[in-house]
């Protein structure tokens, strides 16, 4: 079985946000999976895909902090700023993080660990909308 859909995720404010259950609530025919591969490309350049912690926010809290202090607004060697001064940044923060993650399935579900989800990095100010193709290969449910 191949399926294929572009998820379109609603604006975030900056930082790192929980996304799992929205990214499945819009794949339903994941539940025709026995088992398989979930690949999520997200289309953007400014903004990130990864897996973490999915209970502690304070965790999310922290990475933002992290990367905010890692790759700082106002570099003076950034020539890419026209766009504003958090765009540059998040180009670097998303290069870093990734656009894509592939996970497991298995009997219709994610195969996560206990604490794992799957995160929306936002690295821009506005960043609007932001849209992720899902593909799934697999066997169907008999």
């Amino acid at each position: 079985m191949w399926h294929q859909d572009e998820i379109h995720l609603t604006e975030r404010p900056r930082g790192f946000h929980l996304i799992t259950q929205e990214l499945v609530g819009a794949l339903p025919w994941l539940a025709e999976c026995e088992m398989g591969i979930l690949h999520l490309q997200l289309l953007h350049t400014s903004a990130s895909l990864t897996l973490n912690e999915n209970s502690d926010p304070d965790v999310r809290h922290d990475m933002n902090a992290f990367m905010r202090r890692l790759v700082p607004e106002g570099l003076d060697y950034f020539r890419h700023t026209l766009e504003g001064p958090d765009d540059m940044p998040a180009h670097v923060m998303a290069s870093l993080l990734g656009t894509q993650l592939t996970l497991a399935v298995r009997d219709s579900r994610l195969v996560l660990g206990t604490w794992q989800g799957v995160w929306l990095g936002e690295h821009r100010e506005q960043g609007g909308s932001r849209r992720v193709m899902a593909t799934l290969t697999g066997k169907a449910d008999p």
